[in-house]
């Protein structure tokens, strides 16, 4: 089992950045590979970013790629997302999902057991 808290959302004018952070508790961080999904009125949720256990692998949604970076710090239990260049079509709540890295990654909200509560991010334009 984890615990995830999302925190770092907020409203900011397009162009600009914002670092959402998710702290975990529970099993051992390093057990977990991590995810963000986010979620706009109306739309499914969708996969944003992962990264692997060990930092080693990342991977991005085309509408993020290259200007999402996500990061991890093992040692103090937090996944990172640190958004640049942020347009009014990335508003939405943004969640911290979690998957035992032994089951391997998958890009699909269902096939995800573990989340926060999110965050509201908002951009205007």
């Amino acid at each position: 089992q984890v615990q995830l808290v999302e925190s770092g959302g907020g409203l900011v004018q397009a162009g600009g950045s914002l670092r959402l952070s998710c702290a975990a508790s529970g099993r051992a961080f390093s057990d977990w590979t991590m995810y963000w999904f986010r979620q706009a009125p109306g739309k499914e949720r969708e996969f944003v970013a992962l990264i692997n256990w060990s930092g080693t692998r990342t991977d991005y949604s085309d509408s993020v790629k290259g200007r999402f970076t996500i990061s991890r710090d093992n040692g103090a239990n937090t996944v990172f997302l640190q958004m640049n260049s942020l347009k009014p079509e990335d508003t939405a709540v943004y969640y911290c999902a979690a998957r035992p890295a032994y089951r391997g990654i998958v890009y699909a909200a269902k096939d995800l057991n573990f989340w926060g509560q999110g965050t509201q991010v908002t951009i205007s334009s």
